[in-house]
């Protein structure tokens, strides 16, 4: 009687018996997936986070801003009209910016007395503008964020800037002065939402840019470092008003909308007066 030989082994050496899986080896291949998947997320999370970072301080200047406007006080030799010259990093929005005299308003979004400012001389400004003789610019600062807390002037300031690169700042910031709130420590301004809304309210803001230049605070290092730059000239509080560099007086106290008008038109005149100034430039022999 032959020895029986097991099946399929050459030799008749027994198969040998497969290790059974246990519920740990099953899971191991999903463990280092989900291992790998958390490696992935943790190395965007720290280059998301460096992005930011950098955005927080890169000056990301929004179109068509320029830099402070500086008293003209002499005649051109050239024959040109004379006109401020610009010194500094470009942190004001201007608004008809080939007008020969420049008047310079600091204000905070979030800012009642700001607010109240431009109802009060919202009206001679329009009327200055026309005129033709004068241009405006803007420096929007954030000093409310550090006395009530929060980021509501930062988010509107930023969001003003972002309108500005659609030539739409002056549209955007009426709606943020009618969506203020009373109370200046709500802070309803850092609304991402509001924002989106009071940009369909201007009209002409096109979300596809608007929209993503607000949830990435694109111009937060410009909202920055004009509000330092406000800070070291220790003006005060906002409203502040410039003409031609040199600050007005009492506007927090005496100053009404016909004395700041009178004291812009006196400076148109200063200006004009420069202009038709005789030049020494030698005549040409004949």
């Amino acid at each position: 009687m032959t020895e029986s030989k097991g099946p399929d082994t050459p030799g008749g050496s027994a198969a040998p018996k497969k290790k059974r899986k246990t519920p740990l080896d099953r899971l191991r291949p999903y463990a280092i997936g989900v291992m790998a998947m958390v490696v992935v997320f943790g190395v965007s999370a720290v280059i998301g986070a460096h992005v930011r970072g950098n955005k927080d301080t890169k000056v990301s200047e929004p179109t068509g801003a320029v830099a402070a406007a500086q008293r003209p006080t002499a005649a051109p030799t050239d024959g040109a009209s004379p006109s401020p010259t610009a010194a500094g990093p470009k942190l004001a929005i201007p608004v008809k910016p080939s007008a020969p005299v420049t008047v310079t308003v600091y204000e905070d979004l979030r800012s009642p007395d700001s607010k109240a400012f431009q109802e009060e001389y919202g009206a001679v400004f329009q009327q200055l503008l026309a005129g033709g003789q004068v241009q405006f610019q803007y420096r929007l600062v954030t000093a409310s964020d550090k006395s009530y807390g929060g980021t509501g002037a930062l988010v509107a300031a930023n969001a003003a800037a972002c309108a500005q690169d659609q030539s739409r700042f002056t549209d955007f910031v009426d709606q943020v002065w009618k969506n203020q709130p009373t109370d200046p420590k709500d802070d309803g301004l850092a609304s991402e939402k509001l924002m989106k809304k009071l940009a369909a309210k201007a009209g002409k803001i096109k979300a596809t840019s608007f929209d993503p230049c607000i949830e990435q605070l694109d111009h937060e290092g410009w909202v920055d470092k004009a509000q330092q730059d406000f800070a070291a000239s220790g003006y005060g509080d906002v409203p502040v008003v410039e003409i031609d560099g040199t600050v007005v007086k009492d506007v927090h106290t005496s100053l009404t909308p016909a004395k700041l008008r009178s004291q812009i038109l006196k400076e148109v005149k200063r200006v004009v007066t420069l202009r038709t100034a005789p030049t020494n430039t030698p005549a040409l022999a004949g």
